[in-house]
């Protein structure tokens, strides 16, 4: 399961419809994995930021929302259906140090 893989959510929320793994493939080994909510855009969304980042993921547009981020048994996740390329990968570790940055 590689880091910046994105998995269908196995949850209910149509609103979410992938996550996005950002844990280390170092820690493989672990059940669980750490992901955060690829929202779909639409009336109400952020704008394209660094901390929300749009994406393109199969067709849809989404936004990293660092701030919904969650612990979920790696057992529940389906196989990959995208991983983030590079640049996107960097957007996304952008978002997640304007998150923890000191202000």
């Amino acid at each position: 399961m590689p880091q910046f893989a994105v998995y269908r959510n196995p949850g209910r929320v149509e609103d979410i419809p992938y996550l996005l793994q950002v844990q280390s493939s170092r820690l493989d080994r672990s059940r669980s994995r750490v992901l955060i909510a690829l929202v779909r855009v639409g009336h109400g969304s952020p704008l394209d930021h660094a901390l929300t980042p749009h994406l393109a993921v199969n067709g849809h547009v989404v936004f990293v929302n660092p701030l919904n981020m969650a612990t979920i048994a790696a057992a529940r996740l389906d196989e990959p259906v995208a991983v983030l390329g590079e640049h996107d990968q960097n957007r996304v570790i952008r978002a997640i140090d304007e998150m923890i940055s000191r202000g």
